[in-house]
């Protein structure tokens, strides 16, 4: 992996959301596997678009970018404040960008950009690729979550 945004001769970056973007999120989020991964409900498309018009991108503290793979739309990145004052960060990419690395580069990429730490995230405990991908990048476990029925990894990155 190099620093221009290369992994395996493929060229991964970071944009604004464009508003064709949100239909392969859409796709994106209702792969079965995808949803057993993430223990995140898929929505309905007029749900989930109104969840990215209203709650996403008309969240002016909010910081969204798409991933691209070779100017395909791969998936996104996103950083949010919680009510109790906590930032966060989350992502979703599309099955087919799996295993290849990709993830790895667009978080450090993300992570680039977004400078507010300490930096949370809460994957699925069972989704250890997850995990896996922020320990890398030097989140720590600082315990666990409820979410609902399902128990979920605290990480935390400092300063």
């Amino acid at each position: 992996m190099s620093d221009n945004g290369e992994t395996d001769g493929e060229i991964i970056r970071l944009r604004g959301v464009q508003e064709s973007d949100l239909e392969l999120f859409h796709a994106y989020e209702q792969d079965a596997e995808a949803v057993r991964r993430s223990r995140f409900p898929a929505r309905e498309r007029e749900a989930f678009m109104n969840h990215w018009a209203k709650r996403i991108l008309g969240n002016p503290t909010g910081l969204v970018r798409t991933v691209t793979v070779d100017g395909e739309t791969a998936g996104n990145l996103m950083a949010w404040w919680e009510e109790d004052g906590r930032r966060f960060v989350g992502y979703w990419l599309g099955r087919r960008y799996w295993g290849r690395g990709i993830g790895t580069r667009a978080l450090a990429l993300f992570l680039q950009e977004e400078q507010n730490r300490p930096l949370y995230a809460d994957p699925f405990h069972g989704n250890t690729a997850s995990v896996r991908l922020l320990e890398r990048h030097g989140f720590r476990r600082t315990g666990t979550v409820r979410h609902g029925e399902d128990e979920h990894v605290l990480l935390v990155l400092e300063e």
